[in-house]
């Protein structure tokens, strides 16, 4: 008669056994039923058209992905055959996970690509214009190899008295994006440069891979700075590429895409000067001839004003001399004053005889007595 076991016997042997001989398995399938709890562990299954096995990715082994694993992709797992022990199911416990058909990174980058560009990251309408002849140009590469050294030589024959900064930083491995990202950071927080420069040379996706990380393309979109993004070769492409306001084919083409030659400056100022002088061939003697049209009026209402005026004035001294008492006086009239000659004598009253008086005539004066006052409308007469 066999062994009678229990429950937690069989299981643990069928665990033992499994677990020895299953130590090292690759599958492929379909994710469903994708679970993500506040661990960061990841509980899922693969299935293909008649079973499904449970799988299990622990948080440590998940910080490696490249893509993010959702329902109905699929893809290649490659762990070891373990059995819970508390249901008996034996299950898949996942240290690396591959997308089936698609690298790892490509499928990250169209991943992220498409979650940005619905957020809006790579919207033409937020980018920002370069600044037409920066005083500074911030450049965030490596401080070694060729990339820096074509950017600083072209910038030189293009326009000597440009001033570059650079923000060292590694462009590729482990914890390069994070720097990347910072160097952004920093020149958006000293604000000492018009115009910032991401730039690395050519490579495979791995090599490129800093410059697709989600905390780079947050930076770049956080930047009040415009941003060239200057990654690998023209046919490269990356994240950085998206979001950045400018994208240069190469390195050397960012350098030539911030900063006009000196040769192309002078010709546009000649062209521009030329053009000016042009214009004022044109507009000067228009402008001219409207200040002559424009003379003439003023002279012609001028001319009106005036004589409008002297018709008003000789009026006015016609009403004047009508009321100068020497006026009336040159029509024969005189005026009886006083001796003093402070006040002009209106009536009889008030005169007594043997009193001299002044009368003033058109001509001159002359000074008299009062011999008899005659009180016309009494008939009386006064001594």
């Amino acid at each position: 008669m066999p062994k009678i076991l229990t429950i937690s016997e069989l299981t643990r042997d069928l665990k033992e056994v499994l677990e020895n001989i299953f130590q090292e398995v690759c599958v492929e399938g379909e994710i469903s039923n994708l679970r993500l709890p506040g661990s960061g562990h990841m509980y899922f299954s693969l299935k293909d058209t008649q079973c499904a096995l449970r799988c299990v990715l622990f948080k440590n082994a998940g910080v490696r992905l490249k893509f993010a694993p959702a329902d109905g992709l699929s893809v290649v797992a490659s762990g070891r055959i373990g059995v819970y022990g508390r249901d008996g199911t034996y299950q898949l416990y996942v240290n690396a996970l591959e997308p089936k058909g698609t690298g790892a990174l490509q499928l990250a980058f169209e991943q992220l690509k498409n979650r940005l560009a619905q957020e809006g990251l790579f919207d033409e309408g937020r980018k920002k214009a370069l600044p037409f002849l920066p005083e500074a140009i911030g450049v965030v590469t490596s401080p070694t190899g060729a990339v820096i050294r074509d950017i600083l030589q072209i910038l030189e024959r293009r326009f000597p008295q440009a001033h570059v900064v650079i923000n060292p930083v590694r462009v590729q491995g482990e914890g390069a994006a994070v720097e990347i990202a910072r160097a952004v950071g920093e020149f958006n927080a000293w604000g000492g440069v018009d115009v910032i420069i991401l730039a690395r040379g050519g490579g495979s996706l791995e090599d490129l891979w800093s410059f697709n990380e989600e905390v780079v393309a947050r930076a770049i979109y956080a930047s009040h700075i415009p941003v060239v993004s200057a990654v690998g070769h023209e046919t490269d492409y990356t994240i950085a590429d998206f979001v950045a306001d400018k994208r240069a084919p190469t390195p050397s083409a960012a350098a030539e895409m911030v900063m006009p030659s000196r040769a192309e400056l002078d010709e546009r100022i000649g062209h521009l000067v030329r053009h000016l002088w042009r214009s004022l061939a044109d507009v000067v003697p228009q402008h001219s001839q409207h200040i002559d049209d424009l003379s003439d009026r003023m002279r012609r209402a001028l001319v009106n004003i005036f004589e409008e005026k002297r018709i008003q004035l000789d009026g006015f001294c016609r009403e004047l001399e009508a009321l100068n008492p020497l006026a009336i006086l040159r029509r024969g009239y005189s005026v009886t004053m006083r001796q003093d000659g402070a006040k002009a004598l209106r009536s009889v009253r008030g005169m007594s005889a043997g009193e001299r008086i002044r009368t003033r005539f058109a001509d001159g004066s002359c000074v008299s007595r009062v011999e008899e006052i005659v009180d016309e409308p009494a008939g009386r007469r006064k001594r």
